[in-house]
């Protein structure tokens, strides 16, 4: 539970442990958030190689499963990878920023 203070001069600034707190609940969010997506992939990973384990040893005979897997599996990356790439971009443009 987060109890908050209030400045009495002016009620309108947050204090300091405002601040921090609504920084590290910012922070586990974000974080929860990264982290569940890139599960999210790796679980798509894996399962596409299950399945070409399962075509290769002939277990499994419907291609069309298999490339399905794949192809979510490749797409999930590409959209991680994109995701990454603009990530580091706006990073360095914020770098680059003179205040």
């Amino acid at each position: 539970m987060i109890i908050k203070t209030v400045n009495l001069e002016n009620p309108f600034v947050q204090t300091q442990n405002d601040t921090k707190t609504l920084e590290n609940e910012s922070d586990n969010k974000f974080s929860n958030i990264l982290k569940s997506a890139l599960n999210q992939v790796n679980s798509l990973q894996i399962q596409s190689d299950e399945y070409k384990e399962l075509l290769a040893t002939g277990e499994i005979d419907n291609l069309h499963d298999v490339t399905i897997a794949a192809e979510k599996a490749n797409i999930s990356l590409q959209l991680t990878l994109a995701i990454r790439n603009k990530l580091v971009e706006a990073y360095q443009e914020i770098m680059r920023m003179q205040f």
